[in-house]
């Protein structure tokens, strides 16, 4: 989708990027470099049509004469619409020559992460004035094993019915003021073999698949 928006905001997010420094290694250093801001320059340089058709006249006259105009632009990817269940899947793979190897580095990731940072200055859903998107952990997926084979099991919160949550979804609304991590009791289960774990336990996984609900 291209932004036509004042280039003054085009960049902006909710919550100011410069003071996170963000630890390597970790779901925030994930999401910051996704995010980020990026130069097209060189092959990557951006078709831009009003240039083209300053340089080349009308539309009808650009095909026949096959003159486009490239440009430098900038690029970043921000969240425009908090979602009421986020979903982070980390790439658990990397490219070694012609094969595909595991990536088995723990990535560090909190119980309660704010999107704000990550979440356009107009983001939709997002009461004015707010400056925290807060989600809450409630479920993990691990793999364990390599490329060629291995063991799915999940980390699963249970905990009380979020009707914060649920107004969102149904109303695109939420009245939610909760900051803390949603209560509950941390399980593990591989197939059919179920156990209470703590959420320290949780929070050392190995984590393929990360599951926030929305609190703010």
């Amino acid at each position: 989708e291209v932004s036509t928006e004042d280039p003054e905001t085009a960049f902006c997010t909710l919550a100011n990027r410069d003071e996170l420094n963000p630890e390597e290694g970790s779901i925030h250093h994930c999401l910051y470099q996704f995010t980020r801001n990026e130069t097209l320059t060189e092959t990557n340089k951006l078709l831009c049509d009003v240039c083209t058709q300053r340089h080349c006249g009308p539309k009808n006259n650009i095909k026949s004469e096959k003159k486009y105009v490239y440009t430098n632009a900038k690029k970043q990817m921000l969240i425009s619409l908090a979602p009421p269940i986020l979903t982070l899947h980390l790439k658990r793979f990397q490219h070694a020559g012609f094969n595909l190897r595991k990536v088995n580095r723990h990535i560090k990731f909190p119980e309660v992460i704010d999107l704000a940072p990550f979440c356009t200055a107009k983001c939709k859903n997002v009461a004015e004035g707010n400056t925290k998107v807060l989600y809450s952990l409630y479920g993990i997926v691990e793999h364990s094993g390599t490329m060629r084979s291995g063991h799915y099991t999940a980390y699963v919160k249970m905990r009380a019915m979020n009707n914060h949550l649920s107004d969102l979804v149904l109303r695109g609304q939420s009245q939610a003021l909760e900051t803390e991590p949603v209560k509950g009791q941390w399980f593990h289960i591989s197939d059919t073999h179920v156990q209470a774990v703590s959420v320290s336990k949780v929070l050392s996984s190995q984590a393929y698949l990360l599951f926030y609900e929305r609190l703010l």
